[in-house]
């Protein structure tokens, strides 16, 4: 896995490099293919831990009109959910999601989109966070996901 480790690091160097590498390195192939960017791994204004991504624009992503796909939203969430999660542990730590709730309150069209995705509580088998989907054109909120994952 490109000479990464995979084990948990407590460690507070955590970089936006080595978030990177973990959608390279654990994340499933297809994941690649959403091009995702680290942009921020940091504290929100809230001391929660977390990470903002974005998802560059693709008519591959779209539906009618330029509409970004709501299958593509769910798993930029849960994927920006993972870096929020491996930041707050300060190095990758095997885990799955085990609910995912996602309201869509608006379209996002022919536009880039950003994830804030903060951890709310980091247990030892639990972990639950949520992340807000904005437009990056406009920066108005597009969804909001509440999520569960169970630490491994």
């Amino acid at each position: 896995m490109g000479g990464l480790a995979l084990v948990p690091n407590d460690t507070p160097d955590f970089t936006i490099d080595q978030a990177g590498r973990i959608l390279d390195d654990v994340l499933a192939p297809w994941i690649k293919d959403l091009a995702l960017l680290v942009e921020t791994i940091a504290p929100s204004a809230q001391g929660e831990p977390g990470a903002i991504l974005r998802m560059p624009f693709s008519p591959r992503l779209c539906r009618d009109n330029g509409v970004v796909c709501g299958q593509a939203l769910m798993a930029f969430a849960d994927t920006a959910m993972v870096i929020a999660m491996v930041t707050a542990s300060g190095g990758y730590r095997p885990m799955t999601t085990v609910d995912q709730t996602t309201h869509f309150m608006r379209a996002i069209a022919s536009s880039d989109v950003l994830a804030e995705a903060r951890v709310v509580r980091m247990g030892r088998t639990m972990s639950f966070g949520r992340v807000t989907l904005t437009g990056a054109t406009d920066g108005k909120p597009a969804a909001m996901v509440s999520s569960a994952f169970a630490m491994l």
